[in-house]
């Protein structure tokens, strides 16, 4: 089961936000041209053990040319190598109280309605006070394998509210890293994007990066991760559009980036949106980026059928869309 658990792991980790670490980006030199792959990462990273090396490379965490290569391969100036090193193991985490919304326990797996402003688990600048340190007060059996984000197999942004599951038991992981990893996990969000969407509907398949300008943003890009989305318009208003969108892959900051690479970015959201006013990312009548996870449809480890759960809109965003909502009753009485 460890094994399997693993290669599953490792078969996600281009995939998942939760194991998605910011990479490491290295040109070869004239001096290295030929140098195998494992010998080249031995030469830049001295500090770094043998083993630990040979483990990043047998994880396929090494990619040249965003193609995954073996120990043997030989690198060449002009080749792009990006390495993601596996999160840093950390052994100071500390419970602490926190109420959990919670839809759905079983002995294998939490649901949670996750409110906006909680970050899942800790990071720079977030050493404390996130989801994780939570559930290792609820879950004290929770185990944690040197790792910080203990249970954690996808994530949520800092200021998106909505449904998380959390892998309670190994079973319970192994079965999720699985779905996630077949992409048969339903993920649906809803947002509430700046200007009128005039399609129905659609698919974007934006690859998506790191902005070369910005490491703290994500962009739409040809040399990024293969990425995914379905929208559906739900309801359109004089300069805003409510709409419904479907995660195929889960980059990071993905529906933020696709709606905003089509031209309609969510509101609220002062890193994507540009705009100012009542729908921009400024002055906007969202109180935060209206970006909620209202549905998530799995198999319950060892259950065939998959099971739905619902979340809906949280009190802030729920209040702008009936303003919006009652500012059309009164434009347009009659219609």
């Amino acid at each position: 089961m460890a094994a399997e658990l693993n290669a599953n792991h490792h078969a996600l980790s281009a995939d998942l936000d939760s194991v998605e670490l910011e990479p490491v980006v290295l040109y070869p030199g004239a001096p290295e041209r030929g140098m195998r792959l494992d010998r080249f990462l031995a030469h830049r990273f001295p500090e770094r053990s043998r083993t630990f090396l040979q483990r990043v490379l047998a994880d396929q965490r090494v990619l040249v040319d965003q193609i995954v290569r073996q120990q043997t391969f030989r690198v060449t100036p002009g080749q792009v190598v990006t390495v993601e090193f596996p999160g840093p193991e950390t052994t100071g985490l500390e419970p602490e109280p926190m109420a959990l919304d919670i839809v759905f326990e079983d002995q294998d797996v939490l649901v949670i309605n996750k409110p906006a402003g909680l970050v899942v688990h800790p990071a720079p600048g977030h050493p404390t006070g996130t989801l994780v340190n939570g559930l290792i007060h609820y879950l004290p059996d929770l185990n944690l394998a040197g790792s910080n984000r203990p249970g954690i197999v996808h994530r949520l942004d800092k200021d998106t509210s909505g449904l998380m599951v959390v892998a309670k038991s190994d079973a319970g992981h192994a079965s999720l890293i699985r779905q996630w990893a077949d992409r048969t996990v339903d993920k649906r969000y809803l947002a509430l994007v700046n200007g009128v969407v005039d399609v129905n509907g659609g698919t974007i398949d934006a690859p998506i990066g790191r902005s070369p300008g910005d490491r703290q943003r994500m962009a739409a890009q040809t040399a990024g991760k293969a990425s995914v989305s379905h929208f559906t318009v739900l309801e359109r208003f004089r300069e805003a559009t409510m709409v419904e969108i479907e995660l195929v892959t889960g980059r990071t900051h993905q529906i933020r980036v696709h709606m905003a690479f089509i031209g309609h970015p969510v509101a609220g959201d002062s890193t994507y949106n540009r705009a100012s006013g009542p729908f921009g990312g400024t002055a906007s009548l969202a109180p935060r980026q209206f970006l909620h996870a209202s549905l998530l449809a799995f198999k319950l480890p060892g259950n065939e059928r998959v099971t739905t759960f619902e979340s809906p809109l949280p009190g802030d965003l729920a209040n702008v869309l009936q303003l919006l909502r009652d500012q059309t009753r009164a434009a347009f009485p009659h219609d």
